[in-house]
C-alpha cells in the first residue's frame, strides 16, 4: 500500500504536527510503503486512510 508524502505531511499539518511532516517531507521519497510496521507515520494515523486509491 503506497502513501502519498504529500498527503501525509497535509494531515500532520492539520493535526499540528509540524515537526515530524517536516521531517516527513525533508528526508523521506514521494511515496512510502504503508505496511511497513517501523514507518514514520505518529500513532494515531491510520495507513490505509492515506494510501493511494489505487494501491490498496
Amino acid at each position: 500500500m503506497a502513501i502519498d508524502n504529500d498527503r501525509t505531511v497535509d494531515v500532520l499539518r492539520g493535526r499540528g504536527h509540524q515537526v515530524r511532516a517536516d521531517w516527513i517531507d525533508r528526508e523521506l521519497p514521494n511515496r512510502v510503503d504503508g505496511v511497513c510496521p517501523a514507518g514514520p507515520l505518529p500513532t494515531g494515523l491510520d495507513p490505509a486512510v492515506l494510501a493511494d486509491r489505487a494501491s490498496r
